[in-house]
């Protein structure tokens, strides 16, 4: 008998049977759909976060001191312990320095495109009579803003003469302009801002409006988000009354660089030139493709681990389907019988009835995977992200569904393949 007539014989006999034919897929459907829109929806997450991570800029590195391990300890019974020099305070010796900076940048010319420079001036309110507007006060270099790509809406950006004469001036959000001048940028531009920062009031000369973008991983309403104010990196260190140098700053790598592999080259060149003799601290460095690479990893393996349990009502749907093809062989004795009768072979009665478990676990399956979509793209659209169904998740459902029906089926097939024709014809 062809494949084509078996499977219409497969399809008839799921016809004649449709409540039974359904109860039995009902396992592979949920199976097959809960594998579908979990790992769907994975997908989603994995690559709005990705995407985020990667627009803070993938080919970043975060360069910063950091406490290291102290000498080894010996205890009374001779073990030996790694101790660690924690709330250790930093002095001016221990942070990175502009001289380090340069020699950096002349040792590794090739493989710096920009060193971004920042200092947190504190957070607090921007007023103007009743007026307010949460900011955190930032002061910046000229690369770190280029980095940023900000969008300006009014005025122009902080630029070198701003830098070097340590101007009290800021750029400002489009947040900040709406609360404090009623959404007239230009009226912004040249105004003075008061910002209630560490018991004390600033006052600042706005030179540009930015627009500003959510992150996309905020939750906090409109009137409790800070947004940045932008100043001039020195005036912020004069603000701070920053003597030392910096304890943290990015670099973006040029264009080909390996960043993975130029973090183990910095913090090597850091920690043998001018680290070696510092008891207390050390440079590490971390890029952004390796967070980007290791939240992608964690997220994915999440999914698949909570697929595969969700995927054990496969297994449930798998013990229905032989349980159904059993029962279908003690109901169509005779007619198996009748078809050895006639000249039917083993191979032949067996290839008819894994036909038709198949036939069962591709339905069920097809239908898990409308069902897992639909779940998926109404999930991710519930938490805000955007639908990305899995295309290795379809294939390995419909894949493991003609598994389980070629496994499960084989055994009731079989034992319909080894009938005796004789008592099969007799069988009532």
């Amino acid at each position: 008998m062809l494949i084509g007539e078996n499977i219409m014989l497969a399809l008839n006999g799921l016809l004649a049977n449709k409540m039974r034919a359904l109860l039995t897929m009902l396992g592979i459907i949920i199976g097959i759909g809960s594998v579908i829109a979990i790992m769907s929806v994975g997908n989603s997450i994995s690559s709005s976060v990705s995407s985020s991570m990667e627009d803070m800029g993938v080919n970043n590195i975060t360069l910063g001191v950091s406490q290291k391990s102290t000498s080894e300890t010996s205890t009374a019974d001779g073990r030996v312990f790694m101790g660690f020099s924690r709330g250790s305070t930093m002095d001016d010796e221990d942070y990175i320095t502009d001289e380090m900076l340069d020699a950096m940048k002349e040792e590794f010319a090739d493989s710096i495109r920009e060193i971004l420079l920042s200092e947190s001036a504190g957070s607090g309110a921007a007023e103007d009579g009743n007026l307010t507007a949460n900011v955190t006060l930032t002061g910046v270099n000229t690369a770190y803003l280029e980095n940023e790509d900000l969008t300006l809406l009014a005025g122009r950006t902080l630029t070198e003469t701003d830098q070097t004469k340590t101007k009290r001036v800021v750029l400002v959000s489009d947040k900040l302009a709406d609360s404090l001048f009623d959404g007239d940028y230009d009226a912004a531009v040249g105004s003075e801002v008061q910002v209630y920062v560490s018991n004390r009031y600033y006052s600042y000369a706005i030179v540009g409006v930015y627009e500003y973008e959510d992150s996309g991983f905020t939750t906090e309403s409109d009137d409790d988000i800070y947004t940045s104010l932008y100043m001039p990196l020195e005036a912020a260190r004069n603000q701070n009354h920053s003597t030392a140098g910096y304890s943290q700053l990015t670099i973006v790598t040029a264009s080909g660089v390996d960043s993975t592999s130029l973090c183990t080259e910095l913090e090597n060149w850091f920690n043998n030139s001018y680290y070696r003799n510092n008891d207390s601290f050390e440079i590490s460095a971390s890029s952004m493709e390796s967070m980007v690479s290791s939240m992608t990893s964690m997220l994915s393996t999440v999914s698949i681990a909570i697929s595969v349990i969700a995927g054990i009502s496969l297994l449930v749907g798998g013990i229905g389907v032989m349980n159904i093809m059993l029962v279908s062989i003690t109901e169509r004795t005779r007619e198996i019988g009748t078809r050895k009768a006639l000249g039917a072979t083993n191979g032949s009665i067996r290839l008819q009835f894994i036909t038709e478990s198949i036939v069962i676990c591709l339905l069920g399956g097809f239908i898990g995977i409308v069902l897992g979509l639909i779940l998926a793209a109404v999930a991710t659209n519930a938490l805000g992200y955007a639908a990305k169904p899995s295309v290795g998740g379809i294939v390995f459902s419909v894949t493991f569904s003609i598994l389980i029906g070629v496994f499960f089926g084989y055994y009731p097939a079989n034992k319909a393949a080894k009938m005796n024709p004789i008592e099969a014809l007799r069988y009532e």
